[in-house]
Formats: C-alpha cells, sequence, structure tokens
C-alpha cells in the first residue's frame, strides 16, 4: 500500500513510519523541511515538502505521493502552544482533506485525544459527546471538533482518540516539558488523565488502515486522579513528591472498542510505563 504519512517526522510519525515500510508499505512522508529529516530517508521513506497551511503545497505533497490511504499526524506542541495546534488542526485538517477529495484517495486515519469527555459517570466511550468548548480550554476543543468533523468528510476514515502520551520526546517525560516542572514544584496534574505510553501509539495506528470506520479511544486501561498517577510520575522524573491533594475536571476513557478490534497495550497502565 502506498500511504501518506502527515507529520511522519514527529514523535509518533517516525516510529510509525519505521513500523510502516518494515511491513513491506511504501510510506511518503512529509516535512516542512525535507532536508531536516535525513532520519526519515534512512528509514526508507520517500520525503516530500509540504506546507499544511498551503492548500497548493498540501495537494502537491499529496499528488505526488499517490496514495492508497493518508495518515495524519500533523501537530504543533514543540513550544507548548496549544493556540497554534489548534490552528494546526482547523487549517491542516481543512487541506488535507480537500486534497484528498480532490485526488480520490479514500482512507484516512487522523490521530485525535481522548481527554475531552462531557463530565459523566464512569468511562467514557466513544459515543459520548465531548465537553462544550467553553473556558480556557476552549480552542483545544474548538480545534479538535473541526479536526474530526473535517475527517470524517471522507467516509472511509477512522479517528484514534489517543490518552495522553508519556515517555520519551513527550511532555510527560523526565526531559519533556512537564517533568521540568515537576522538578521545579511548579506542575500539579491536570484531573482525571488517560494515558497512553508513546510506544503504543504504532501498532492500533498501522492497524487502523484495516478497521472500519468510526472513532476509537487508545489509552491504557487505567485513567487515575492526579492523587494517583503524580507521586509516581514525580518518582520518575526525579522531582519532589506533591504534598497538597490535587484535583481537576477531566473523566477517563475506554478502550473497550479498540480490544474488541484486536488492539493490547504493551503499557496496560501508566504504572509499568512511568516505572520503566
Amino acid at each position: 500500500m502506498r500511504i501518506l504519512v502527515a507529520g511522519a517526522g514527529g514523535v509518533v510519525g517516525l516510529p510509525l513510519t519505521r513500523e510502516l515500510i518494515a511491513r513491506g508499505h511504501h510510506v511518503v512522508g512529509t516535512s516542512r523541511n525535507p532536508d531536516s529529516r535525513p532520519e526519515l530517508r534512512d528509514a526508507g521513506a520517500t520525503v516530500v515538502r509540504m506546507d499544511a497551511f498551503d492548500l497548493a503545497s498540501v495537494e502537491h505533497a499529496v499528488a505526488e505521493a499517490r496514495p492508497d490511504a493518508v495518515i495524519h499526524q500533523l501537530t504543533d506542541l514543540s513550544a507548548v502552544d496549544l493556540e497554534a495546534n489548534a490552528e494546526l488542526r482547523i487549517v491542516g485538517t481543512r487541506n488535507l482533506v480537500d486534497a484528498m477529495r480532490r485526488f480520490g484517495v479514500p482512507r484516512l486515519v487522523t490521530q485525535s485525544i481522548a481527554w475531552l469527555y462531557a463530565d459523566g459517570v464512569g468511562l467514557a466511550d466513544e459515543t459520548v459527546p465531548l465537553r462544550a468548548a467553553t473556558g480556557p480550554g476552549a480552542r483545544t476543543v474548538e480545534g479538535v471538533v473541526a479536526l474530526e468533523h473535517t475527517s470524517a468528510e471522507i467516509p472511509d476514515h477512522v479517528i484514534l482518540r489517543y490518552g495522553k502520551l508519556y515517555g520519551p520526546g513527550t511532555w510527560y517525560s523526565p526531559d519533556g516539558d512537564f517533568g521540568r516542572a515537576a522538578r521545579d514544584g511548579v506542575f500539579e496534574g491536570n484531573g482525571v488523565e488517560s494515558f497512553l505510553h508513546v510506544a503504543d501509539t504504532v501498532a492500533p495506528t498501522v492497524a487502523a488502515l484495516d478497521w472500519p470506520a468510526g472513532i476509537v479511544n487508545i489509552v491504557d486501561d487505567e485513567p487515575a486522579e492526579p492523587d494517583e498517577w503524580l507521586p509516581t510520575f514525580c518518582r520518575w522524573v526525579g522531582a519532589q513528591a506533591p504534598t497538597g491533594k490535587a484535583r481537576g475536571p477531566g473523566r477517563g476513557a475506554s478502550n473497550a472498542k479498540a480490544r474488541t478490534l484486536g488492539w493490547q497495550p504493551l503499557y496496560p497502565t501508566w504504572r509499568k510505563g512511568m516505572a520503566d
């Protein structure tokens, strides 16, 4: 299969590209600056220049790749700029889907997030609506709603709602922004979390190329409040354990649908992942 990976050089995109190539797929990876991504070529991918905010650039990349499927891994998180990331979700997804429709690409797998469900009792499955776009996180909700609605214009689409990523290259790691914040004593957690080790992103994303259309939560088995997970996180990153009660909004997500489809996480709980 010919697959265009949009955002192939990212923390998910690069190992995903390597796995797709190992499985015999021809991968075309996008980058705003192809010369800066030798690791993609070293992995065996073809690299094309693409600016997700420029429709002509996106159309050129799709036309050159001639893909059977697109995997959308575009994010803008290196500077912890949630506004920029929301804008990329809105504009970049719009351009990507428009280009796919123009050139008749039939299959789309999109990265989304699993921590915006409306409040309620119990774990949220994929039928639970997202929370309203109000308050401090409104722009993030707007970006995710636009990303998912636009992706659904491709009839054969799968939207993967990842849990909060932790592990190498993510914010939740010893070298990540939240690891540094914890050591500085200024990180208190963000409420109930459904986590996902970054190593657990690749297998379900590859599998989703063959899954039925729809939304699937990709999260570990143990959603937890900060009082549970934050002490383990602090030990992992070398920070002092918090002394007060940490509470916040949030609702854990269920991975039952993904397991029914055959996915099993390598790290079923953040307890093991953060200990390793």
